[in-house]
């Protein structure tokens, strides 16, 4: 199936051409009044110049064809050149019992599939995730899962810092307070332990120490710029500290990442692009592209048409060191040649868009990439306090990621004890469920590129546009089929019929609009889109059930047709929630 406005233009391209006028002024939208009608089509406002003739003669003209389609239960033309559409119920009632029976509600995946890498995640290796990460995690989740569900191959990549400076840094202080492991004897000719001789709760202590004591002591820096190097070119000891520090650290980061519901097929590391740095340097001096700009070794990027200034990629510094910029373009060799892939797409914070800017040209000018490659930078806004600043703890810093879990958590507990319907254990289950919807659509729900206030009181209502209240309204929905179950035992195959209310019409067409949005989600990379049709679907059931008693209804077919229909509603919300990495409950 493809999105009902692709039917509905069809028809009223037939309908144009009919009275001779060009199909490419039959497009159609939906209404702005839909007091007045569903959709609308203003093509002949466009089309009275061409042809010379008056808007509302044309549009009369094309009205007078299609009234006389069964698609269609009204058609109007109107002053000065509107025609105004609606749906005829029948034709509404069979798209929808058409999107119950086909797989993926009758979605057709894309013919050309694309192989798409997405970068999202980047936390560091040794550090604890903070909410700076959270973002990251939960837009570039769904745009894989919104991609897949289109038919696109989507590899998620997590790309950890474990090659830089920070490395150094915890070398050089666990050196300080462990001088006796082996990793640290010149002379050291054994096995070294098969397990870290630390724990993570040590690693992610140790990093700040060391940070905040190295910009104070030059010569602990200087140390700490030694030992990087030390790891850099191969020193036996510390490769095998930092093969410990990778395992204890990623084993923890997969930990909270799975409580976010996140997964990522590939944890590549800034050090698996080292080894394609060489030959990459070398390949952009040979072609002329790197040259020697004081000392150190640049790409022009600047183009004529930039109307503000573009830096040059740096790829090695005066000393021959390189930078993240290097290994962020030998990354791309890397993705290149083991994946090949048609796009990579980069979540990462808005304020690094220069950044990637001038990494993307340098890759593009370079012939890192193809020529059809897409590279595309998608910067999210900033998580805000009410304050407007960037949300921080109450003593005033960055707020660990399972801190904030942890504390969304327990304030949906808490209100669901207030009711005392379920058990503390249930309770506790149902608080993680609800609780990572809450924080994942109050984030999502926003324009990635947007920063936005976190608003816990806000994000844990059970009312208004929030994560709770779309799995309430899922949960509403599991009970009345779960009722109208333990009354029909028989099970009998429903169909849905020509809707007997303005509210059942209303929740029709927000259904048939699943496709169109579906593909405006995949086509700007738009969670937020799922989430507000999501909003949308959850009020217009809400609506129709309160106005109709479902169960109670004693005309059968009726009856089974609204069973039909809410059946359909909670697939769909099921599928929609689920592109957003959220999960509902049995019951709330």
């Amino acid at each position: 199936m493809k999105p009902i406005l692709t039917y509905i233009q069809k028809e009223v391209a037939q309908a144009f051409q009919a009275e001779h006028i060009d199909a490419e002024f039959a497009m159609v939208s939906h209404s702005n009044r839909p007091d007045l009608c569903q959709y609308q089509s203003n093509g002949a406002l466009a089309a009275a110049k061409k042809y010379k003739k008056a808007p509302i003669l044309i549009a009369e003209a094309v009205a007078e064809q299609l009234s006389k389609n069964p698609m269609f239960s009204m058609v109007e033309a109107v002053k000065p050149g509107f025609i105004n559409l609606t749906l005829s119920s029948s034709y509404l009632a069979e798209f929808l019992n058409t999107m119950a029976k086909e797989d993926n509600f009758g979605f057709e995946k894309t013919k050309e599939p694309k192989k798409v890498i997405i970068d999202y995640g980047g936390p560091n290796v040794a550090k604890p995730l903070h909410v700076g990460h959270l973002r990251s995690a939960i837009i570039g989740e769904s745009i894989k899962r919104i991609s897949r569900f289109v038919g696109d191959e989507v590899i998620g990549d997590v790309h950890l810092g474990d090659w830089g400076l920070p490395m150094g840094l915890i070398i050089t202080e666990l050196k300080k307070r462990k001088p006796e492991l082996p990793y640290f004897q010149k002379d050291y000719k054994g096995e070294y332990p098969e397990k870290a001789l630390f724990t993570i709760t040590e690693l992610e202590e140790i990093y700040p120490y060391a940070s905040a004591y190295a910009k104070e002591h030059k010569e602990y820096r200087e140390e700490a710029h030694t030992a990087t190097y030390l790891l850099q070119h191969g020193d036996r000891g510390y490769l095998a500290l930092w093969h410990h520090i990778l395992d204890i650290s990623i084993a923890d980061l997969k930990q909270n990442y799975e409580n976010l519901d996140v997964s990522f097929e590939l944890w590549k590391k800034e050090s698996d692009a080292q080894k394609y740095i060489p030959a990459m340097v070398e390949e952009m001096k040979e072609k002329g592209y790197a040259y020697l700009s004081e000392g150190a070794l640049v790409v022009d990027v600047k183009e004529e048409t930039d109307t503000k200034e573009v830096p040059p990629c740096m790829i090695l510094k005066s000393d021959g060191a390189t930078l993240y910029n290097t290994t962020d373009l030998a990354t791309i060799v890397e993705r290149m040649k083991l994946f090949s892939p048609n796009a990579i797409v980069y979540v990462v914070d808005k304020r690094q868009e220069l950044y990637f800017e001038q990494i993307f040209r340098c890759a593009k000018k370079t012939g890192l990439v193809n020529k059809d490659t897409k590279l595309t930078f998608l910067g999210f806004g900033t998580m805000n306090g009410k304050d407007g600043k960037p949300f921080k703890t109450r003593s005033g810093g960055v707020m660990r990621l399972e801190h904030l879990i942890h504390e969304i958590n327990e304030a949906v507990y808490k209100k669901i004890m207030e009711n005392r319907s379920m058990s503390e254990e249930e309770a506790r289950n149902v608080a993680k469920l609800v609780g990572l919807a809450a924080l994942k659509y109050g984030d999502l729900s926003n324009q990635a590129s947007k920063d936005y206030v976190f608003d816990i009181d806000r994000f844990t209502s059970f009312e208004g546009e929030t994560g709770p209240y779309l799995l309430y309204t899922i949960v509403r929905i599991k009970s009345i089929l779960a009722k109208y179950k333990e009354i029909e035992k028989e099970s009998k195959e429903q169909k849905i019929l020509s809707a007997y209310s303005q509210s059942e019409t209303d929740l029709s067409l927000v259904l048939v609009r699943f496709h169109e949005m579906i593909l405006a989600a995949y086509k700007e990379n738009a969670p937020h889109k799922v989430c507000q049709y999501l909003y949308d679907l959850s009020n217009a059931f809400n609506k129709f059930y309160h106005e109709n008693k479902i169960i109670g209804e004693e005309e059968k077919e009726k009856q089974s047709s609204w069973i039909a229909l809410i059946t359909l509603t909670l697939q769909i919300l099921n599928c929609c929630i689920s592109l957003l990495g959220i999960k509902a409950p049995d019951r709330m």
